[in-house]
């Protein structure tokens, strides 16, 4: 299987699930996607450079909470520029999600055509 560490499409899961949670800390949203993706190709080294370019490009906010256990956590939350980039990660998704049934339908073809 044709594999990399880090999907296409990380930002937009991680996006989708802030928007989900309304916030959440890296470690929690890596468990979000390991746990519920199919398929997840993100390791935590992927989603921390992911938050990060996010909140460089302003679609997601953080700031750091201390508890009384434990180290101080970063939290996140999705702004309005992120809501409208989650918007377009979908058109996105729509069209590939498009192509890759064109695709999955000529290859069936083919293998019922060769056998």
């Amino acid at each position: 299987m044709i594999q990399s560490k880090q999907s296409r499409h990380t930002n937009a899961f991680i996006l989708l699930f802030l928007e989900e949670l309304s916030t959440a800390y890296g470690a929690q949203i890596l468990s979000h996607l390991q746990s519920e993706l199919p398929y997840c190709l993100s390791d935590s080294p992927s989603v921390y450079r992911a938050l990060q370019e996010m909140e460089e490009k302003e679609w997601v906010k953080s700031n750091w909470e201390s508890t009384q256990t434990g180290p101080p956590r970063k939290w996140y939350r999705v702004t309005e520029l992120g809501q409208e980039a989650l918007r377009q990660y979908a058109e996105d998704i729509v069209q590939r999600q498009a192509n890759l049934k064109f695709f999955l339908a000529h290859y069936a073809a083919l293998n019922r055509k060769n056998q």
